[in-house]
């Protein structure tokens, strides 16, 4: 029997955000994804959208009562552009969005649950796609900032913690890239690094009001960092990762805790003629306004190899540097396609630690979607979910270890508390502590949920044998 005691004070719970919790009850706005499903309902696995999600707009009282029967005792979610604000222009506020938003933080502290809000998680209000191009827009970045001081104003004087955005990689990814988000658009190089850019100097900005009107707060950003490993150690395939390491992973972990981009991805990018436009000034907000900890979200690694064939569209594309590599005997999870690799987090510590000047970090997303959990209800109605706490014990053993070897980890967050609408997947896998039936909207918790109590209120996990 092995006991791996974590540090004092440490953050244990889960992650969920307002557009894949809350629903679109009363909302003055409609985000890119509510836009998204009005538009392509078929799109969404099984018609689910995000107008119901899991109705937390009106079941919070519940649902944070669950998480506090589960031992949480912090909580990540967002709030919504679309909620708060009623005028997107001047960031004045919507009464119904300011009155729920404080019911939310006066029942989270009634049961001691630290809230952590996050100001953006994939969901820009639609009209601002539409009439200025999104986050293309340097116009939007400062409707972003108005939108952000006016949550900072009716809420920091009773939530300390915040981060800007939740991994703002992903929209450039999904949106601009790839095509499997919202605006769908595919190969759009330049306008991609053009969004990254602004949503970096959106944090930058952000971080700045933030300091000014919470100075004894705290304020990150949440990133997904997905270590590249290649194929093997050949000059190609080592430049095919360290590529994909600079674009998908260090672009805004640097512009966050160095205040820069990196060097060598500037160089590539301007050779290429896709370099952001930047200003002076801005670029200076970038560097002066660095933020207090960063959030990490990790699912699984990523594996590349250099191309084998030529890159053959017209617009510059990451895509043209590498493909993805399928490691031989490597562990997956067939629901999600995802390969297992708690090691990782290793990893990804060790770079901090030595990279970032050992910043203040917390496991802000760790979790396993599983398909049809309910064929796991045992007689009494409980889904026996044994293969999430094997999960999570596994990583959790490697993130203990690397506090051990001096990671400056203080929080351990899994996706999600109750099961939660995920985008064009709807609610194809389920990831919650707590799970959701949809027909009736009744909670219950899982095996999981009861693990996860014991964890939180020992502070330990016990593993009855591991190899690290």
């Amino acid at each position: 029997m092995m006991n791996f005691v974590f540090p004092e004070h440490f953050l244990w719970g889960a992650a969920s955000s307002g557009p894949q919790s809350e629903g679109s009850f009363q909302k003055p706005h409609a985000s890119v994804m509510d836009y998204w499903f009005q538009t392509r309902p078929q799109d969404f696995y099984d018609g689910a959208g995000p107008d119901q999600a899991s109705d937390f707009y009106h079941r919070y009282r519940e649902d944070l009562r669950l998480m506090k029967e589960c031992g949480f005792n912090s909580f990540r979610t967002s709030i919504q552009w679309t909620r708060l604000i009623q005028d997107l222009e001047t960031g004045a506020p919507d009464p119904d969005g300011v009155s729920f938003y404080n019911r939310l933080i006066e029942e989270a502290q009634a049961l001691g649950i630290q809230l952590i809000l996050n100001l953006h998680h994939f969901d820009l209000p639609e009209v601002l796609l539409e009439q200025y191009g999104g986050w293309e827009s340097r116009h939007v970045v400062d409707l972003y900032v108005r939108f952000a001081r006016t949550a900072f104003t009716l809420f920091g004087n009773r939530v300390s913690r915040w981060t800007t955005f939740n991994e703002p990689m992903v929209i450039a990814e999904a949106g601009y890239l790839d095509g499997f988000h919202w605006p769908k658009y595919k190969n759009r190089g330049k306008a991609a690094v053009q969004v990254m850019y602004h949503m970096a100097l959106a944090s930058a900005l952000a971080v700045k009001a933030f300091h000014e009107l919470v100075p004894d707060g705290s304020i990150g950003i949440i990133l997904n960092l997905t270590p590249a490993y290649p194929k093997d150690a050949q000059a190609e395939h080592l430049a095919a990762a360290r590529f994909v390491e600079q674009f998908y992973n260090h672009f805004f972990l640097d512009a966050a805790v160095k205040g820069s981009f990196p060097k060598e991805l500037l160089k590539e990018l301007r050779r290429q003629s896709v370099l952001f436009t930047a200003s002076d000034d801005d670029l200076a907000v970038v560097s002066e306004n660095t933020v207090d900890f960063i959030g990490v979200n990790y699912y699984h690694p990523r594996r590349v190899q250099a191309r084998t064939d030529s890159w053959q569209e017209a617009e510059w594309s990451p895509n043209a540097y590498f493909c993805d590599y399928e490691m031989p005997n490597r562990r997956i999870n067939p629901y999600r396609g995802w390969e297992i690799y708690p090691q990782a987090i290793g990893d990804i510590a060790d770079v901090i630690k030595n990279e970032y000047n050992n910043i203040p970090w917390y496991l802000s997303e760790n979790g396993m979607g599983v398909e049809h959990e309910a064929r796991f209800m045992n007689e009494a109605g409980v889904i026996c979910d044994d293969y999430r706490i094997a999960f999570y014990e596994e990583h959790l053993a490697q993130l203990h270890q690397a506090i051990q070897n001096g990671a400056a980890c203080f929080g351990f967050h899994a996706w999600t508390a109750v099961d939660c609408w995920s985008w064009n997947n709807a609610y194809k896998n389920r990831y919650g502590f707590i799970a959701l039936d949809r027909s009736t909207g009744s909670r219950t918790i899982k095996q999981s949920g009861r693990w996860f109590r014991k964890l939180a209120d020992t502070n330990t996990l016990t593993l009855e044998d591991i190899t690290l």
